[in-house]
């Protein structure tokens, strides 16, 4: 999907061990068929809330964490970094005691932008308080970063929030720590870029490898459809630019979002590409098509703990340049009428990278 491939070198990537900070888990048994991928790449990742029904307190927070370390792989080394679902309804109040109990911080869906994002705020102006409450307590702000107006075009939905939401936001609470997901327009990375400190944004995989074309050209890949919407080649080129600037203020997010072939692949699909199977090798891949693959560590491994003032990980993790092929699907848990099923992006094709675990 990038171009024609090198020539294969052997060579070997050797990374601290890196950190996802934006990642969808889901709950029961697709809980426990996709995170074992991620945990097999990332010490940390931090969780979305967008359950049904979502993630509202810490008590909450606290249960789901519990059945995502019951459902990890023997031995495996992973943490996962817990949110709130921040609705109107949120008590600014039960922020600190957030804090204290283990939560991460608190993700902001504009409702109806998303999947599960129905209960999300309809008025900024109704969470102002919690907002502020979350800057005292040292809760980060995670925002999915569209508006919902039907007259907004769905490409121009994140450049528009940025303008009429988020730079207001940002200005209004100047202590508050703001994380732009999953940033995908050239608008978005400009305002991250020259934006007061404590402002910062995640990068998919998906968003650096691909643009609108290779999800319409020659037929519709619902596979490849994502919110939120991949852009164009131009506004692809400017978050390969941010990712491998070696700035600390764009860091990994995979927005890794399973779902079953069948709600993919219906009359109305579900938006989200699942990469966790492969996301450290697209990453290298993205890094590489630029010539930057020395910048890779930094991003995937630095960026994100300095930002939120965590350690970084200890351990590594060894990229091994070997074409690997990409399973055309993976088990999903069990449905109604049998096995349910996922695909990972880049299903049936192959990555240029292998990892390597516990180097």
């Amino acid at each position: 999907m990038t171009g024609k491939m090198p020539e294969r070198t052997g060579r070997t990537l050797t990374l601290r061990r890196p950190d996802d900070a934006h990642l969808h888990l889901r709950d029961g048994e697709a809980l426990a068929a996709v995170v074992g991928a991620t945990a097999a790449q990332f010490a940390r990742a931090v969780v979305m809330p967008n359950l049904r029904p979502p993630v509202r307190t810490a008590a909450d927070a606290q249960a789901y964490r519990a059945r995502i370390v019951a459902a990890l792989p023997a031995a495996a080394a992973f943490e996962p970094l817990m949110t709130l679902y921040l609705t109107e309804q949120t008590d600014p109040n039960a922020m600190a005691a957030a804090k204290a109990a283990g939560v991460f911080g608190c993700k902001l869906y504009p409702a109806g932008a998303t999947t599960n994002s129905d209960a999300g705020v309809r008025e900024i102006a109704r969470v102002d308080e919690v907002l502020a409450a979350m800057a005292e307590a040292g809760l980060p702000l995670l925002i999915h970063g569209e508006v919902t107006d039907e007259e907004v075009d769905v490409f121009d939905r994140e450049a528009v929030f940025v303008e009429r939401t988020l730079a207001p936001l940002v200005a209004r609470h100047p202590r508050l720590r703001v994380v732009l997901e999953h940033v995908t327009s050239a608008t978005g990375v400009a305002f991250v870029a020259s934006a007061r400190e404590g402002v910062a944004a995640t990068l998919t995989a998906h968003h650096l490898l691909i643009d609108r074309n290779a999800m319409l050209v020659g037929g519709i890949r619902p596979h490849l459809y994502c919110l939120p919407i991949l852009k164009t080649r131009a506004d692809r080129e400017a978050l390969l630019q941010a990712a491998t600037s070696g700035s600390p203020r764009f860091m990994l997010g995979t927005d890794s979002a399973p779902h079953e072939v069948g709600r993919k692949e219906s009359e109305c699909g579900c938006a989200g590409s699942y990469t966790a199977p492969v996301a450290l090798q697209l990453y290298a891949e993205a890094f590489e098509s630029v010539g930057r693959l020395d910048r890779l560590e930094a991003f995937a491994s630095a960026h994100f703990a300095d930002f939120h003032g965590l350690p970084r990980n200890e351990g590594t993790v060894t990229l091994v340049e070997e074409e690997v092929a990409v399973p055309s699907a993976l088990p999903f848990g069990d449905g109604a009428d049998g096995p349910l099923r996922v695909r990972p992006f880049r299903a049936g094709e192959s990555v240029r990278w292998r990892v390597s675990y516990g180097v």
